[in-house]
C-alpha cells in the first residue's frame, strides 16, 4: 500500500427526478416507482487516498449535523465494497465535500455511496461486475443504482430496474431548497390516493420545449404530500414558475428541492442569479442537465 499515493476524486453529482409516478407497493411496502431520473453538473465531491483502515471526514457548507460515523452511506458502500472484494484490500481515507443540500430530494446520500463506490474501485485498481455492483448499490438505497449509471435513465421498480431512454434535447436547470429538511420516508408515508400509470416516451425529442411538453404530461405524484408537509415548496414552485425563460417548474423526487427548465445557459445563469438575489436564505444553483452518462 502505497501511503503517498496522490489522492483521487470524484463527484456525486445531483439526482433530478423529472417526472416521477408511484404505479404500485409491493407486500413488503416499497413503493414501485416510474421516473425519468437525470443528472445536473453539480454536486458533492469525493477524495479518497491508501490508508490502513476506512475513515471519513466530512466538510463543505452542508456538512453540519452530518454523521461520519459507519452510518454515513459512504463508510457503508465502503464497508461493502471491501466485504465483496474479499481478502487483501486496504483501507481507505475519505474526505466528502458536502455541497448539496441534506435530506433535498436531490439524491445526494445515494450520489456519495455511489461516487464512493466508483472512487474506491480505482483506488484500490479493482473491478466488480456491473450487476454485481448495481446489487451492493441497491443494498444500500433505491436510488444508488441509477446514481451509478450517472446519466439519463427511466427507472422502475424500487429503483433497480433501469432503462435508456430516447435522446435528450440539451437543458439547463435552476434548483433552488428553501433550507428545509424533508426525509423520503414521512414523504411516502403521507401519500394517499391511486396509483398512476408509466409516462414513458419512446421518441427523441427535439429541443427543450419538446421535453417540457413531454414532461407535462408525467407530473410528480409526491408533490401534494411533499408541500401539505412543507408549505415553502408552493412559494419555492411560484418563484421559478416565474422566472423568465422558465419552461417548466417541479419538484425533484420527494423534495424539497425544486428545479426549472430552461432552454438556454444564460437564462438559467440570469434566473439563478435574479432568484439569489430576491431570497438570499434559499439554496439557489444553476446547470446543465447532462445527457449523457457522466465519468468521474
Amino acid at each position: 500500500m502505497d501511503q503517498g499515493a496522490a489522492a483521487l476524486q470524484a463527484t456525486a453529482r445531483a439526482k433530478i427526478n423529472l417526472y416521477l409516478r408511484v404505479v404500485g407497493r409491493r407486500p413488503d411496502g416499497y413503493h414501485l416507482l416510474d421516473s425519468l431520473m437525470v443528472f445536473a453538473d453539480l454536486g458533492d465531491r469525493l477524495t479518497a487516498t491508501p490508508a490502513a483502515d476506512l475513515s471519513l471526514a466530512i466538510d463543505g457548507p452542508f456538512a453540519a449535523g452530518l454523521s461520519a460515523g459507519p452510518d454515513n452511506l459512504v463508510l457503508r458502500a465502503a464497508a461493502a465494497l471491501r466485504a465483496a472484494l474479499g481478502d487483501g484490500v486496504p483501507g481507505a481515507s475519505v474526505t466528502l465535500t458536502k455541497n448539496l443540500p441534506v435530506a433535498s430530494g436531490l439524491g445526494g446520500g445515494s450520489a456519495d455511496a455511489a461516487a464512493a463506490l466508483r472512487l474506491l474501485l480505482r483506488l484500490w485498481r479493482r473491478n466488480l461486475p456491473g450487476e454485481q455492483l448495481a446489487e451492493i448499490g441497491l443494498g444500500l438505497g433505491a436510488d444508488v443504482p441509477i446514481c451509478l449509471a450517472g446519466g439519463p435513465r427511466f427507472v422502475g421498480g424500487i429503483g433497480e430496474a433501469l432503462a435508456l431512454v430516447p435522446p435528450l434535447p440539451a437543458a439547463w436547470l435552476v434548483l433552488a431548497n428553501p433550507g428545509v429538511a424533508l426525509p423520503t420516508a414521512a414523504v411516502f408515508r403521507a401519500r394517499s390516493g391511486p396509483f398512476s400509470v408509466p409516462a414513458r416516451w419512446r421518441e427523441a425529442l427535439p429541443d427543450a420545449a419538446a421535453l417540457a411538453a413531454a414532461l407535462a404530461e408525467g407530473g410528480n405524484d409526491l408533490a401534494d404530500p411533499a408541500r401539505r408537509l412543507v408549505p415553502a415548496i408552493d412559494e419555492v414552485l411560484a418563484a421559478l414558475a416565474q422566472l423568465p425563460g422558465c419552461l417548466l417548474a417541479r419538484l425533484s423526487g420527494s423534495g424539497a428541492s425544486c428545479f426549472a427548465l430552461f432552454a438556454a445557459a444564460e437564462a438559467a445563469a440570469l434566473a439563478a442569479a435574479r432568484l439569489s438575489e430576491a431570497r438570499p436564505d434559499w439554496w439557489i444553483a444553476a446547470a446543465p442537465m447532462l445527457t449523457t452518462d457522466a465519468g468521474d
